[in-house]
């Protein structure tokens, strides 16, 4: 398969800049997934990947090969799209078959490839089938097909399982993950569904306003975030963020919050100021009988073994995961603080997260 590298790519329309100065390196077989909110970039650099659009600067790498300048055809890439792109007039044999047609390969060639890829991704028992009489799962199993048959060097995906309903998505997720496994490909998936991405990626780079703010590997993005956007976009309930102001100094173990002191990781930095932020996830919050930050029960939601309970607070609601045999009342006054050590303090002039003992 293939490699992907891109260098300081960048893509303006008229005055609005779409990706900014983006770096990064797509590893051989690995299952790489673009992820942010609707118009970060992540399809335009998806586009830019395959070729289906040019960039104002920067280059494009597939293998050792530039690829910037080429056009689509000449860059042996498979681009599977959210609405499927498939012939509703053709069969579903017809329809894997076309690609192969279009680069003359022998009758011989393509009935096997075809078959290959049918049997590969369990549609065989369906190729004389008409498009517009398949289910969207089945036509999502042809639309990867037609890709497949190609053997391409690397498959680019934009949201391909964007018109499933949510049940039959988690299925698809499942079987796109071992596909990919199955003939060791090399894919870069765009979605802005962080349980989409959690659950198949390899690694994930989250964008936001046409950069790319972390690339790393799921559990680092969830525990270990870059700045305040990527806590907040990754994960569910998301990160709480608890202001406090106090200047954050190196080898400070200690912040003072609403007259309570709370034990953080040791800081291998300053803050850029006083206003920063303690961000910590609801599971590493516990409820406590005295001593910890005083708030009323506002919410709680039942998750079987687990319950989420929103805590409304003089500085904002914050939600705590805790057993679900713990009975709490609304509006009952309780109190939390850490349960571990894995608190990040967030700068509030930078949002990024100041490095310490949990982040180095």
């Amino acid at each position: 398969m293939a490699t992907i590298k891109i260098e300081n790519l960048q893509k303006s329309f008229a005055d609005f800049t779409a990706v900014k100065n983006s770096n990064l390196t797509i590893h051989n077989k690995e299952f790489f997934v673009l992820l942010g909110p609707s118009g970060c970039g992540k399809t335009t650099t998806l586009r830019m990947i395959a070729g289906l659009e040019l960039p104002t600067s920067g280059k494009i790498y597939l293998d050792q090969d530039e690829v910037s300048l080429l056009r689509a055809s000449e860059r042996d890439i498979a681009f599977v799209f959210q609405l499927f792109a498939l012939y509703p007039h053709m069969n579903v044999k017809n329809n894997l078959a076309f690609p192969l047609k279009m680069q003359k390969y022998s009758r011989t060639e393509i009935k096997e490839r075809v078959m290959e890829a049918a049997k590969l991704l369990r549609i065989d028992n369906i190729l004389d089938a008409k498009i517009s009489s398949l289910a969207g799962g089945d036509r999502q199993r042809v639309a990867l097909g037609r890709a497949l048959v190609r053997r391409p060097k690397a498959f680019l995906m934009d949201e391909p399982l964007g018109t499933l309903d949510s049940e039959f998505r988690e299925l698809m997720c499942l079987e796109l993950r071992k596909l990919h496994d199955d003939i060791d490909a090399t894919t870069v998936y765009v979605t802005h569904d962080q349980q989409e991405a959690m659950s198949m990626a390899d690694r994930i780079a989250v964008m936001n306003e046409g950069e790319i703010l972390q690339a790393d590997a799921p559990s680092v993005i969830y525990n270990k975030p870059k700045s305040k956007f990527v806590a907040s976009f990754i994960g569910s309930p998301a990160m709480n963020f608890i202001p406090f102001n106090q200047a954050v100094q190196k080898n400070q173990t200690e912040i003072n919050i609403e007259g309570v002191k709370i034990k953080i990781p040791n800081q291998h930095e300053n803050s850029a100021g006083q206003e920063n932020f303690l961000g910590i996830r609801p599971e590493n919050l516990k409820l406590v009988s005295n001593g910890g930050i005083s708030g009323k029960v506002f919410g709680i939601e039942y998750l079987g073994s687990r319950k989420i309970v929103t805590i409304d607070t003089s500085f904002g609601k914050i939600k705590v995961r805790i057993d679900s045999n713990v009975n709490l009342d609304i509006e009952e006054n309780v109190q939390f603080t850490p349960s571990n050590n894995n608190q990040i303090i967030f700068d509030g002039k930078t949002d990024k997260s100041l490095i310490s003992d949990f982040l180095s």
